[in-house]
């Protein structure tokens, strides 16, 4: 017997990997975490039955959310990462000496404990002596913060259950404040593609720019995200992700990546019409 792992994308849209075997099993106070194997993508996270990642192709979302900002700024030091419970976005961050300080908010620590032992692939930095993981919702955390960080990243869930008060203005204006004067936001902005995604997408954005001058949106290709056509969101009190972009800066860190560089940096911003005229909207 056959075992698939299928989420639906759209009331007319499912996507299904076959699966090897299932590894984990769990249901925490906040969601059902599972991680299968699969001969396809590798092992993969599942939470509440919708993907967050896999080994074939984390490396394209982790290298995006971390490498635009950090090469935009390479000055930066402190940094907030909420959400990130699968490790990737920490691994990516570890990689630059100049940080200094990373915190770590992760709501619900059962994800951790589960990806620490079945996905060393993305959690292998968690114990870098930089790291602080705070077990705590990161809405609250961000209130009481104030010019703290030079950059925060949004790697959370999708804008439904435990990652629902991450997509608010109410949070976003607490990011605000939570930066200091040069800093940046980076988050996870949805799928342009579907309706439903596309209107959570055009959501975050606006209720972003009402805070921050410069509010940028950049694409990435996941191949198991809806639709694969997959977008982060950019904001900034001062520094433009393509004018201010230092490649020869970056490149001569010298850290090897599997997706991102300076051209894909560059070439990311230039989004298809589709996707501005709903930005625009």
């Amino acid at each position: 017997m056959e075992l698939w792992f299928t989420e639906q994308h759209t009331p007319d849209v499912r996507f299904s990997i076959r699966v090897g075997r299932q590894l984990f099993s769990a249901k925490s106070k906040f969601q059902a975490i599972d991680i299968f194997e699969s001969d396809e993508f590798g092992r993969f996270l599942t939470l509440d039955g919708v993907m967050m990642l896999t080994e074939k192709d984390e490396f394209i979302y982790h290298d995006m959310i971390v490498h635009v900002p950090m090469a935009t700024n390479p000055d930066i030091k402190n940094v907030m990462v909420i959400g990130a419970g699968d490790g990737g976005t920490i691994r990516e961050l570890v990689r630059y000496p100049s940080i200094e300080r990373i915190d770590m908010i992760e709501i619900d620590e059962a994800v951790v404990t589960a990806c620490r032992e079945y996905l060393p692939q993305t959690t292998c930095s968690l114990d870098d002596k930089r790291v602080r993981i705070h077990y705590e919702d990161g809405l609250k955390f961000v209130r009481s913060r104030h010019s703290a960080y030079d950059l925060i990243i949004v790697d959370s869930t999708d804008p439904f259950g435990p990652g629902e008060g991450l997509f608010t203005k109410e949070f976003y204006g607490n990011c605000y404040k939570a930066l200091t004067g040069d800093g940046i936001l980076v988050n996870q902005h949805e799928s342009p593609y579907y309706e439903e995604d596309a209107r959570a997408m055009c959501q975050a954005h606006h209720r972003i720019r009402d805070f921050f001058d410069i509010c940028r949106v950049y694409q990435a290709h996941i191949p198991t995200y809806p639709s694969g056509h997959w977008l982060f969101g950019f904001a900034s009190k001062k520094y433009d992700p393509v004018r201010d972009l230092d490649a020869e800066r970056w490149r001569s860190l010298g850290l090897k990546t599997r997706y991102y560089n300076t051209d894909i940096h560059k070439g990311s911003f230039a989004l298809p019409t589709y996707v501005l005229e709903k930005l625009n909207a």
